[in-house]
Formats: C-alpha cells, sequence, structure tokens
C-alpha cells in the first residue's frame, strides 16, 4: 500500500485529492497539512511514501517545504501538485529535489499514476508542463557574451586579490583618488596599482581596464 501525505492550504482541496486517491488500488491517504510547516510534523508523524505538495501556502511554502523535507530524509518522494505552471516554478520545484510536477488538473488517473510511478523511484512531469520545458529547450539560446578583451580575462588569475580590487574599482569609474580612499590606500599608491595592473593585463588605459572590469562583474 502506497501511503500518500497531501499538503494544500485550502481544505476543499485536500478533500477532494482525498476523495480521488483513496478510491485507488494500492493508495492510502494518510494524513494532510495545510502548510509547509505543518507537513514536517505531519511526514515525521506518518512517514508517507509519497507527499503531494502544493506551492503557494502561508507560513512555509512547497518549495522551502519540500527542501525541509529532504534534508530530513533524501528518500522522501515529492510531487508538487499546482495550479501554476510556470517555468520558475518548475524550475525550482526539480532543484531542491522533487519527484514530479503535476497541475491540480490533472485527472484522477493521471494523479494515481504519478503517485504510484513516484513511489517506484520515477520522475514524472504532467504533459503541459513537459511541452513548456521541450519548448524552451527547443529555443535559440542567446548569443554567448565575448570578453572586449580575451587575452586579458585570460590573465585575470594572474592578479592579486589586491590588484583585483584595483581592477574592480576602475569599473566603478574611480579616479586615482577615489580608489585609494575605497581601497585604504594612499594615492600613489593606487595610482602605481593602476599601472601594475594594466601592465600585467596588456591592456592600455584605464578605460579598458574599465570595460573588461564592468564585462567579468556582469558575467555570469
Amino acid at each position: 500500500m502506497i501511503r500518500v501525505l497531501i499538503v494544500d492550504d485550502h481544505a476543499a482541496v485536500r478533500a477532494g485529492l482525498t476523495a480521488l486517491l483513496d478510491g485507488e488500488d494500492g493508495i492510502s491517504v494518510v494524513g494532510d497539512a495545510a502548510d509547509g510547516r505543518e507537513a514536517l510534523h505531519r511526514a515525521d508523524v506518518l512517514d508517507p511514501d509519497v507527499v503531494l505538495m502544493d506551492i503557494q501556502m502561508p507560513v512555509l511554502d512547497g518549495i522551502a517545504a519540500t527542501r525541509a523535507l529532504l534534508e530530513r530524509d533524501p528518500h522522501r518522494r515529492i510531487v508538487v501538485l499546482t495550479t501554476f505552471g510556470f517555468d520558475e516554478y518548475v524550475d525550482a520545484a526539480i532543484g531542491v529535489g522533487a519527484r514530479g510536477f503535476l497541475l491540480k488538473t490533472a485527472s484522477a488517473d493521471e494523479l494515481a499514476d504519478a503517485v504510484r510511478r513516484v513511489a517506484a523511484g520515477q520522475s514524472i512531469l504532467s504533459p503541459e508542463v513537459t511541452e513548456a520545458v521541450f519548448a524552451r529547450l527547443r529555443a535559440p539560446s542567446p548569443p554567448a557574451r565575448v570578453s572586449p578583451f580575451p587575452e586579458a580575462s585570460a590573465r585575470l588569475g594572474e592578479l592579486t586579490a589586491r590588484e583585483r580590487d584595483v581592477l574592480d574599482a576602475l569599473g566603478y569609474g574611480d579616479s586615482n583618488a577615489a580608489l585609494a580612499a575605497r581601497l585604504g590606500i594612499s594615492e600613489a599608491t593606487a595610482k602605481t596599482h593602476v599601472s601594475r595592473v594594466l601592465a600585467k593585463l596588456g591592456i592600455v588605459s584605464r578605460t579598458q581596464g574599465a570595460l573588461l572590469a564592468r564585462f567579468e562583474r556582469d558575467a555570469p
């Protein structure tokens, strides 16, 4: 018998899901919870095989609750069940370790099949979510960002921590005086550091240094 815990902040939804699943062979709803925090307690007490988890709930949302449940027991099997099919919810749910993502519009057969498959160690996405994921994968990727000074970027590892701080300051447009104030050094020392950084990187001006610093700061 597959033991299921239902987590949703709407009593009517919990009752409806319970009615659907309790009529299925080999599946028993052993309890429910109205928010993520209650789900943590109920899971500890009831030890369900599968948790059906809503996303948007008070106190502790479904993503945070899923993460917490899996930190307590990495083998816990959780299916996120929600009215929302947005990419960020899918990414977040899978990212924290959910084994499935279904929309609440799923039929009784789809829901029961998902519970059985996840209990058996498989993963499941609703057809609507699967199509959205494939559409995103098929979309053309944005062009790769290329450093304005590739050779200088390749030499960044040669800079000391202090020299990286100097380069970062150039990216903010700091003058020697501003750089000195930012780093707590004299203006003459700041000027020396700037010259050394530019020489190490093989670039010829503060403007080039600033462009490189901004590129590296914005790099993913």
